[in-house]
């Protein structure tokens, strides 16, 4: 992701929001203030979570898979625990170790692990 300006995502449980907290999570559960970069057509619920990326330095990222998360307004930061509220799958990614990614074609399908790398221009 580019450097486009990444907005909070406003949800009625207000609470403070931390970029990453100490990993291994207790119980392999998403701590409820793990902040994380999500694609917006995730959380609204357009298109599922195709893709979790744990960076090296731990943060969290959730896209879609499929629509360009660096075009103005397409991610927000938010717990990372909305999105795992929708989709138990995400839930089961809690403990995707550092420099990870897990992807998948669909909902319903197994996750793949490899190590993440940031595509070049």
């Amino acid at each position: 992701m580019d450097d486009h300006a990444v907005e909070s995502y406003e949800h009625d449980d207000q609470h403070e929001v931390f970029r990453s907290l100490p990993f291994p999570f207790t119980d392999d559960r998403f701590p409820d203030q793990l902040g994380a970069v999500v694609q917006r057509t995730v959380l609204e619920g357009v298109e599922p979570a195709r893709e979790v990326i744990h960076t090296d330095d731990n943060a969290w990222i959730v896209g879609d898979g499929v629509n360009d998360p660096n075009e103005p307004d397409a991610v927000v930061v938010t717990c990372i625990q909305h999105v795992a509220e929708r989709d138990a799958a995400v839930a089961g990614l809690a403990d995707l170790p550092l420099g990870q990614v897990a992807y998948r074609e669909d909902p319903g399908q197994p996750w793949s692990v490899e190590p993440h790398s940031w595509l070049t221009e």
